[in-house]
């Protein structure tokens, strides 16, 4: 038999007296555990806050705006299922069956839809690559084609007044669906994820409505047919940032230019502060003294410092120097920004560096941590591979790709040759915002730096 459990804020570390931003329940949802239920945001960052049951949602005791602090009572629920460390019921009330689609003559919605407004900040809570900053509304939505027939279309419906659980909420967010674009079939107007399917299938399926190009769906095979097959899912950061790398790749025109860096003094210069590093309690990478050349660079050429407005008629420069690095963790690739990198030291990047990436394979980066980037650097130096086309984060304009450095002969100006330790550079960029001559004059001069890192370091 259900028993009604009363949902409470859990200890939140230094968190406290917290404001709550959006909530994704209203009574009478049925809730999975771990579905996210209500949204806080305080100066720091903004996060989900999950069920620790599934059940009924009976009734909700906060509201937006609210601030609450640990112990405050969020939400009484009807508790089919109860945490993973405590026993299981033997039997479990079923959910409500889904009721059956509206009928047909609804009134059918206009062949252009406005744009919606900006749901809200929930779509900002986990980005992926900077995920979050690159979230916004215009590059979100899909437009519905004209030819879809509505049913049960909710004009003009606010993002409040949308009817879907959190776990389709958590749903569309991922795949980067507006859901006030969705058009419900289930009962009062309650958005299914079939739905949130069908309005996929049916935006790739459509003609372009303004020159875009269009993308078809991917036939579904069953390879089980072939041989035998092991199904993985993904983890949740890679469905979010494959969905924003997606994004990117298709609303960004791609160019990618190639350089080489010769790094010997560079690394001489770096291993002459290995013992001063290790009293300082930290080990200075090659990726510390390439964020600082980045930066110089970036003085240097401020368009790369920038953003393209949705609008595409105006560009945003950016008086500050925040730096995203590419990590490779667990559960998939997180790009954590380091900010003020023109302010700090070799020392504190380092130090700052090891602690954020050490977080970001533990899992426990904030998504604040992973928001308002210029510029990111992607690095495999440490792996392997000669070169590689990395896809711009955006809204950034650029990034920079940075493959394993090897000894080569170098030709010297007296006619000889010496043995340089070359780093080979790929810089992709918006071609709408920067032409191939200043992505040439960006290597170059990015090139000379490292070269020469300590005319950077005075």
């Amino acid at each position: 038999m259900a028993e009604l459990q009363t949902i409470t804020l859990p200890a939140l570390g230094d968190f406290d007296d917290i404001e709550i931003i959006e909530v994704l329940i209203v009574s009478g949802d049925v809730i999975e555990a771990e579905d996210p239920i209500i949204i806080l945001e305080s100066d720091k960052a903004s996060m989900e806050i999950p069920s620790p049951y599934s059940g009924k949602v009976m009734s909700v005791h906060i509201n937006v705006g609210d601030r609450i602090s640990e112990g405050t009572e969020i939400a009484k629920l009807e508790v089919t299922e109860v945490k993973l460390d405590e026993p299981t019921p033997t039997e479990a009330e079923p959910a409500p069956a889904e009721s059956k689609p509206a009928p047909a003559e609804s009134k059918p919605a206009p062949a252009e839809s406005k744009p919606a407004p900006p749901v809200a900040k929930a779509s900002e809570a986990m980005p992926t690559v900077e995920v979050a900053e690159a979230n916004s509304p215009e590059e979100h939505k899909i437009v519905k084609p004209a030819s879809v027939s509505p049913v049960n279309q909710v004009e003009n419906r606010s993002a409040k007044l949308i009817h879907a659980s959190p776990s389709i909420r958590r749903h569309a967010r991922e795949l980067g669906v507006n859901l006030e674009l969705v058009i419900a079939t289930g009962a009062k107007g309650r958005i299914l994820k079939e739905d949130v399917k069908a309005f996929i299938k049916a935006s790739l399926s459509a003609a372009p409505t303004s020159g875009g190009a269009t993308v078809s769906a991917m036939p579904t095979i069953d390879f089980s047919k072939f041989g035998e097959i092991e199904p993985i899912p993904l983890s949740r950061i890679q469905k979010i940032s494959g969905a924003h790398l997606l994004r990117s790749w298709v609303s960004v025109p791609h160019v990618t230019q190639f350089d080489e860096a010769n790094i010997t003094e560079l690394e001489a210069f770096r291993k002459s502060l290995k013992s001063e590093a290790e009293k300082k309690g930290v080990r200075l990478t090659p990726l510390v003294f390439m964020m600082k050349a980045v930066v110089a660079a970036l003085q240097e050429f401020p368009r790369f410092n920038a953003s393209l407005e949705n609008s595409g008629e105006r560009l945003i420069l950016k008086k500050y120097f925040h730096i995203g690095v590419a990590v490779d963790t667990p559960n998939g690739l997180m790009v954590p920004v380091i900010r003020d990198v023109d302010k700090k030291g070799l020392y504190d990047l380092a130090a700052e560096l090891a602690s954020t990436a050490e977080r970001a394979r533990n899992g426990k980066l904030l998504p604040a941590d992973m928001q308002g980037g210029c510029f990111t650097i992607s690095s495999l130096g440490g792996i392997g591979g000669t070169n590689f086309t990395p896809i711009v984060n955006a809204p950034e304009v650029a990034i920079l790709g940075v493959a394993k450095a090897k000894m080569q002969p170098v030709y010297e100006a007296d006619g000889s040759f010496s043995a340089g330790l070359i780093l080979p550079l790929a810089l992709s960029y918006d071609h709408r915002v920067i032409d191939g001559a200043q992505g040439a004059k960006f290597t170059s001069f990015l090139s000379q730096v490292m070269t020469d890192i300590r005319r950077v370091l005075l």
